[in-house]
């Protein structure tokens, strides 16, 4: 058809929510030209996440590693904000979908985010790396000496909680042996260690990396954009609010605020005036 060529009201219908993702009809339902039966039959859900989002199939290496880092995201028990806005909003009489929907609602820059900004800061240093030629080191120092001038968190460095994020160290050592099998460059693992390199110099304590930057860097190994990567947070994440979420709900508890009633909040106002007139 014809730039100029006239579109009826039923084309224009058509086209009006067209997808390259799904192909429905009665009877018909294909993913990215895969029959449901096909992936019902043959696929794992990480497989399919990859096809949806990318239209192609993953290697089983790439696989390894999208499961990987999402596994390591699903849970980080009730101290986690989403994790407590979920069971809160479900012992308001709310369905597991509104407490689920809650819980992802509160996944912002500052919690949850930090993945996506983790990798927007790896690949600027990528930037600069190539469009230089004194090397990563240099590269490290003047992406983050910007970064810190304009914030005084890094993401994907330190935690509140974990001295050293059990989780980070196996999946760089995932990453490591999918770069020895040719399956990524092993480039953004790199990245994320000589940062940490960087972070730890001239101090007592270490600022190690943590789970953002370490999945942060198997998203940028596997092509994700850093959009993706928070978009990829909040779907692990999901797991493990719907299952706060259920536990909360089966308890039978109901309307529970952020703490127990027996404690109430700091009165920080004006003091009471019992002036007599």
């Amino acid at each position: 058809m014809s730039d100029n060529e006239p579109v009826s009201e039923h084309e224009k219908m058509a086209r009006w929510w067209s997808t390259a993702i799904s192909d429905i009809s009665p009877g018909v339902i294909r993913l990215r030209g895969h029959d449901i039966v096909e992936l019902i039959h043959g696929w794992d859900l990480v497989s399919v996440i990859w096809l949806m989002l990318r239209g192609t199939t993953p290697s089983p290496e790439e696989a390894a590693l999208l499961q990987a880092a999402m596994v390591a995201s699903v849970d980080h028990g009730p101290q986690a904000p989403s994790i407590a806005a979920a069971r809160m909003a479900v012992t308001c009489g709310v369905g597991l979908n509104n407490a689920i929907a809650t819980g992802v609602n509160v996944l912002g820059d500052v919690h949850g985010g930090a993945g996506q900004q983790c990798l927007e800061l790896y690949l600027e240093i990528a930037d600069d790396e190539a469009g230089s030629n004194d090397g990563l080191d240099a590269a490290v120092a003047r992406v983050v000496d910007r970064w810190r001038s304009r914030q005084h968190y890094l993401p994907g460095f330190g935690h509140r909680f974990h001295p050293v994020d059990p989780r980070a160290a196996p999946l760089l050592q995932l990453v490591d042996r999918a770069a020895e099998q040719g399956a990524v460059s092993g480039r953004f693992a790199r990245i994320a260690r000589a940062v940490e390199a960087y972070l730890s110099l001239g101090r007592p304590r270490p600022v190690p990396l943590n789970i953002d930057g370490a999945t942060a860097a198997i998203y940028g190994e596997l092509g994700f954009t850093p959009q993706l990567a928070r978009g990829l947070f909040c779907l692990s994440r999901s797991v493990g609010i719907l299952a706060h979420a259920a536990e909360e709900q089966g308890s039978g508890a109901r309307i529970k605020g952020p703490m127990p009633p027996s404690v109430l909040p700091a009165y920080t106002g004006p003091p009471p005036d019992h002036a007599t007139s």
